[in-house]
């Protein structure tokens, strides 16, 4: 299964995993290298730029095949030294980044002078012509389906994809609602180059999550999502527990939402001791409207190669039988 993604990554088959903070660790992208996709570790899940060099020596380890790491850009109270976490990538032989958050132009050339391909997650056609126009490689379009923040246009796959073919030279992935062989075949029917999976990796054997947060997505109907910070228009998508609820009740208050009313349900250290002790309730996790296509808990080689096959009989069998008739 070859695409302008397997080409430009060296990798088999166009399937990425999403940048996941807490869970993209050197377990998870070497499971998702192994068995042929794009495993990525996230950066700031490391709390220093050395711990991060640590990981992707820990990560070289586990695997020889090409893996990427995750530099998100967003604004913060205590202030990130992204350009240090720059450094540390270059430094350490990375050849692939994805980008996200805000305009990753700043840090282009450092990546760019050492040959790294950029990957930049976009939420909007305009964001992905402008990522395309300031020298990234390769973009990943985010539908409204998607976990964590999709923006502020609820626009869906079914119509950005479509949107993003006619008007991108540089090679894109689909990102939000994918997890089978069906959307894979879709994306690329669509115009997609590959897909890109973060909530579908999570409940796999490998994934560092525990098994009550994976069963929980398991159980999950495509209903099970919560859509929280609107009031903010800083939206972010969530699996809906009762933290979301009680979040969606402060924002749901008339006036202005106060965000130090909704800080400590949210705090990010709260959704780290969720994911690794499986206590539902203790705070907030991102989860895409993919949960309810999730059945079970594979590993990524079985999850991998299920889409692969699934997506191959798609196309060879059930379409080409359509159009010849």
């Amino acid at each position: 299964m070859q695409t302008r993604v397997t080409q430009m990554l060296g990798i088999k088959y166009p399937i990425v995993q999403g940048g996941m903070q807490w869970v993209g660790l050197a377990e998870m992208a070497a499971a998702v290298s192994n068995a042929g996709g794009l495993g990525i570790l996230t950066a700031l899940t490391q709390p220093t730029p050395e711990a991060l060099a640590k990981e992707i020596v820990r990560c070289r380890e586990m695997t020889d095949k090409p893996f990427a790491v995750n530099l998100t850009i967003l604004p913060t109270i205590k202030p990130v030294p992204y350009e240090d976490y720059a450094r540390v990538i270059v430094g350490s032989g990375i050849r692939i980044v994805e980008t996200a958050g805000r305009n990753p132009e700043p840090y282009l050339p450092i990546f760019k002078s050492a040959d790294i391909k950029v990957i930049h997650k976009c939420t909007s056609l305009r964001h992905a012509l402008k990522a395309e126009r300031i020298g990234c490689d390769m973009v990943s379009v985010d539908g409204f389906e998607c976990a964590g923040h999709p923006g502020e246009d609820d626009v869906t796959n079914q119509i950005l994809l479509p949107l993003a073919a006619r008007r991108l030279q540089i090679p894109f992935l689909a990102s939000g609602g994918f997890g089978d062989g069906r959307g894979l075949a879709a994306a690329l029917a669509m115009g997609a180059d590959g897909i890109n999976m973060g909530t579908r990796f999570m409940v796999t054997r490998e994934a560092p999550v525990h098994e009550r947060v994976k069963q929980a997505m398991v159980d999950a109907s495509e209903l099970d999502t919560a859509l929280i910070y609107r009031t903010l228009r800083n939206t972010a998508r969530v699996f809906k527990n009762s933290v979301a609820e009680q979040v969606l009740a402060i924002e749901g208050q008339s006036g202005q939402t106060n965000f130090d009313d909704i800080r400590p349900l949210v705090q990010g250290t709260r959704g780290k001791q969720l994911l690794a002790e499986g206590e539902l309730d203790s705070g907030i996790w991102s989860a895409g409207m993919v949960v309810g296509l999730i059945d079970d808990i594979p590993s990524c080689a079985e999850l991998i190669d299920r889409i692969v096959v699934e997506a191959q009989q798609i196309i060879n069998e059930r379409l080409v039988t359509i159009v010849s008739q």
